[in-house]
């Protein structure tokens, strides 16, 4: 018979995970028992992606605001320590600026505008046009702030941000002033000791502050990149990825992540015969229309992958080739021209007609927004996603 199904992504439910959880045996036996019940078969090709958060559980990598507060002040001792360019979230920053506050002096809080670099606004971009004021050459101080725009709460959240964030430094009996600008350079007119919580663009910031006469520069990733009294810690991340643990702790990104996928797709491939890859996903890359946040506040969607996940897809459109290589075909006979044309297409597409309109995104971006929208970041209950038919095309 015809198939008549293409990719299929199901989400897997699995125990909740402690820390010394053994979290290859959990996968991969979360796994088996669903082909079981669902009475699927495992294939070669298959995708099995499990999210972040269940391997830094199972390694128990949390760190409190004590374990942050050491580590900041270890890095600018007594000095007023800009923080800047954080994103708007209590999920992802507000307990790592517990810890930052607690370890400082005096803080200058450095927000950007319109919006955080994820997409949280502060103030729409209407209002700006409305008032004139234009978001990358005006700097403007929290009194100024608030009689151009008052007080604006998120769209989701009903938080005032400003007053939120402010809140937690001075809960700590330590100053806090708040400017807002998109021009790092800016806080280099209060103070040269600088703490950057942008994610993906902190590199660029970083050296634009060290090159305008930044002093002590250092990121999030610099935070906690060493265990501070046995918490946990993050080599290559530091904060970045982090969530929200309890009210003075932080869950980490997960460490050593390739031996964890590695073993996996071993172990899967001695109960089953399969060749299975692998991935561990974080958050997803997509942007919500309605309140504008792009997804992905952690440092990667992926920090580890099965080697047949690297790369991009070589896809062709239907749709071109139909309006365009086979116009004047129609039914089984435009069918068997496309598949014939799908068969013997180029293995690598970059440029070609043929291929415009597909997706120029790497394969594990792809498939862990997949993952992520599946998975949800609720009550769902299926941490581990299992995709089949993810490389097939047309002709299989």
């Amino acid at each position: 018979m015809e198939r008549v199904v293409g990719t299929v992504v199901r989400g897997l439910r699995c125990p909740i995970i402690n820390q010394g959880d053994r979290i290859e045996e959990i996968v991969v036996d979360s796994v088996l028992k669903a082909a079981e019940v669902e009475g699927f078969r495992i294939q070669d090709k298959d995708i099995v992606t499990v999210t972040e958060s269940i391997i830094a559980r199972a390694q128990g990598n949390y760190a409190t605001i004590d374990h942050i507060a050491k580590d900041v002040r270890s890095k600018f001792g007594d000095e007023t320590v800009g923080v800047i360019f954080p994103i708007l979230s209590r999920n992802r920053f507000a307990i790592c600026l517990r810890g930052i506050a607690k370890g400082a002096k005096k803080i200058i809080l450095m927000l950007s505008y319109p919006s955080d670099e994820v997409g949280n606004h502060l103030v729409d971009l209407d209002m700006l046009d409305e008032k004139g004021i234009n978001p990358w050459t005006d700097v403007l101080t929290e009194q100024q702030f608030r009689e151009h725009f008052g007080y604006e709460k998120h769209t989701f959240t009903g938080i005032d941000y400003i007053d939120y964030y402010k809140s937690l430094i001075e809960e700590y009996g330590v100053e806090c002033e708040v400017i807002f600008s998109n021009n790092p350079k800016t806080i280099l007119e209060y103070t040269k000791n600088v703490l950057t919580c942008d994610i993906h663009t902190r590199f660029r910031t970083k050296k634009i502050l060290k090159a305008n006469g930044g002093d002590k520069i250092y990121s999030l990733d610099n935070i906690l990149m060493t265990s501070i009294d046995g918490s946990g810690c993050n080599e290559a991340y530091g904060l970045l990825g982090s969530n929200k643990s309890t009210e003075t702790s932080v869950k980490l990104f997960p460490r050593n992540c390739q031996p964890i996928v590695d073993n996996i797709q071993q172990m899967l491939k001695e109960k089953t015969g399969k060749h299975v890859e692998v991935m561990i996903y974080g958050d997803g890359a997509f942007k919500d229309p309605v309140g504008k946040i792009w997804e992905l506040a952690d440092p990667v969607v992926s920090p580890a992958y099965t080697a047949g996940l690297d790369g991009t897809p070589n896809e062709v459109k239907l749709k071109y080739l139909a309006d365009n290589n086979f116009a004047d075909l129609r039914g089984e006979e435009l069918k068997q021209a496309i598949s014939q044309y799908i068969g013997q297409k180029d293995t690598n597409l970059v440029g070609a007609m043929e291929a415009q309109g597909t997706t120029p995104r790497r394969l594990t971006d792809l498939i862990g927004s997949l993952s992520d929208l599946t998975s949800g970041s609720g009550d769902k209950g299926t941490p581990i996603i299992f995709i089949q038919g993810y490389f097939d095309n047309y002709t299989s």
